[in-house]
């Protein structure tokens, strides 16, 4: 089972939201948490743009990365800058993946919560969608194969 983590400063809104929004969408194809490097509470704002959408947020709390056993993770996702300068050299095998999201805490639009909600729903869904793609055929970044099984194609 592939599990991601989502990482923010203070996991109150957006890698809660996240977390809550994979979950959501992913099913039981994936495992998914969140942590914060200085955790505080859940923002009430961030709770109530999931409900909005549909996505449910009972038991979501803000934990330590420090309680997080880092390395059992397969993707590490940071949503803010701070977060990810202090994680990324944390992070030794796991895919790394940075989104600098705005902060909706600090934000002085009405709307910021539910806009980065929507922001991270499109996000996570294009991650899934990746993450389970099943293909035998080359992908674009799959390693090269011999030359003998691509033609060239010239245009006048």
């Amino acid at each position: 089972m592939t599990k991601v983590l989502f990482l923010c400063t203070a996991n109150s809104a957006r890698s809660l939201m996240a977390e809550a929004i994979f979950r959501q969408f992913a099913g039981d194809d994936f495992e998914v948490a969140s942590a914060g490097t200085e955790p505080t509470q859940p923002e009430p704002e961030g709770l109530s743009a999931l409900q909005a959408l549909g996505v449910e947020t009972e038991g979501l709390r803000s934990k330590a990365l420090d309680d997080i056993e880092l390395d059992s993770f397969d993707y590490v996702i940071s949503l803010c800058d701070r977060a990810r300068t202090e994680c990324q050299t944390l992070c030794g095998d796991q895919h790394f993946i940075a989104w600098d999201f705005p902060d909706p805490v600090a934000s002085k639009k009405a709307d910021a919560f539910k806009k980065t909600a929507h922001e991270l729903s499109e996000r996570i869904k294009m991650l899934l969608l990746i993450l389970r793609k099943e293909s035998n055929r080359p992908q674009l970044f799959d390693a090269p194969m011999s030359s003998s099984k691509f033609c060239l194609i010239r245009y006048a």
